[in-house]
Parts: structure tokens; sequence; C-alpha cells
């Protein structure tokens, strides 16, 4: 193996390392609803999260791999040194709020790291401004949407169920949960396991590997979702042991 190809091994790596934290980073994020509420034990909801986390590429396209490999800084100053520091800025970040239990999102940490990296070799015309500007606008909007999604769903569900019993409400809601808790799963593997996909894939199309089209190969897209799938049990682990009594 010559020494550019394993220099692109280990990028790789770094990025499949990345992945993995991003799914440790979030694995509370996906069993603290149907274990505080004690749908599901500890062991069993790990193990839910981890699976549709893996299966999330079965239900969506790659639209945010192709934004993240060619579509927030330009294709023409990636390499490897890009990469690496847009990796690496983004897995400290990740390390330390989970060390510090500070609430923040990996994704962010990713993008920022990419677009810091790609600046810096290149300066800020090596923005792909649209692309960058409409992901700010998704990270500002989505929250948004969701608050008043939800606000929504729980005016509709509380007016159906105004004449249910508690108990009658609680059997219900607690097979909703399962449902509930894998949509959410699916959509966390779907999203954030194609940012690692679209650095990967991006680094592939700057070597020269991906012919003159930028794609997602298969193996990058099966990589990516055991990675961050294994990752979430790994984190999801963790919590289960250091809380034993839940």
């Amino acid at each position: 193996m010559t020494g550019s190809l394993m220099l692109l091994a280990a990028l790789i790596a770094v990025a499949l390392i990345f992945d993995f934290l991003n799914g440790l980073h979030d694995a509370a994020n996906s069993i603290a609803t149907v274990v505080s509420t004690r749908v599901l034990s500890p062991p069993i909801a790990v193990a839910w999260a981890a699976f549709f986390n893996f299966i999330a590429f079965l239900f969506f396209g790659l639209h945010v791999a192709q934004t993240i490999g060619n579509g927030i800084i330009s294709p023409d100053i990636v390499d490897w040194r890009v990469i690496f520091g847009a990796l690496m800025g983004a897995i400290a970040w990740n390390l330390l709020t989970w060390w510090g239990a500070i609430p923040s999102s990996s994704s962010h940490a990713l993008i920022g790291g990419l677009i810091g990296a790609g600046a810096a070799k290149g300066g800020i015309d090596a923005i792909v401004w649209w692309g960058t500007l409409k992901t700010v606008a998704a990270i500002v909007w989505s929250p948004l949407l969701g608050f008043a999604l939800a606000l929504l769903l729980w005016l509709i569900v509380a007016w159906l169920l105004v004449r249910t019993t508690p108990f009658a409400a609680d059997q219900t809601f607690r097979v909703l949960q399962l449902g509930s808790a894998a949509l959410y799963s699916i959509g966390h593997g779907a999203n954030d396991a194609q940012k690692t996909m679209g650095i990967i894939a991006g680094l592939l199309f700057a070597e020269g590997l991906l012919g003159s089209e930028f794609s997602v190969p298969l193996w990058v897209v099966l990589s990516c979702q055991v990675a961050m799938s294994l990752g979430t049990l790994i984190g999801g682990w963790r919590i289960v042991n250091s809380f034993p009594a839940i």
C-alpha cells in the first residue's frame, strides 16, 4: 500500500471515529423518553435505538451527504489537511462537551470545523455560501418548526383524548412511544451519519477516486451507519451502567 493510500485510509478511520463519537454523544437523547417513562428497560432501549440508527439509510436519500461533501466549502481546496483539521476540531469539541455533560450538537461542530479548516486554507472565497447559508438557516428554523409541530400535536392529542381515562391514555402512549423512539433514532441516524458520509465522499472525490461526478459509495454509507449505531450502543451502555437502578 502506498503512502497516499495509507493516509487516505487513516483519514477515513478518523472520520468513522467521529461518527462513532457522534452516536455515543447523542445516545442519551435516543433513549431518554422510553427509559424515563419505563416503557423499555435501559438495555432494551439502547439496542432499540442502535438498531434504528443503523437501518436509517433505508428510508432517506443522501441529500445531506451531498451538501456536506461539496456544498459547504469548494471541492477544489479539499485535501487531507482540510479534512483532518475539520474532523479533529469536531472530535475535540464532542469529547469536551461529553465529558462536561454540556448539551451540544455534533453536526454543528463538524460543519463549523469544515468551514474553519476550509477558510484557513483558501480564505473566505473557499466557502460555498449558498450551501452554508442553507445549512445555517436549517439550524435556526428546524428547532422552531419542531417546537411549533410539537405544540400542534399536543393540542390535537389533548382534544382527541379529552374523554379518555388516564389509564387508557397511558396504555396507548406506552405503545406509541416505541414508534416515536424508533423514528427519533431513524432521523438521527439518517441525518448525522450522512454528514460523515459527505466528509468521506468529499475526500474520495478530491483524490479523484469517484470519477468526474460526486457520489457516495454504498460502502461509505454502510460504514458510517455501522459506526454511528455502535457509538449509540456503547454510549447507551455507559448510561445503563451509570444508572443501574433505573
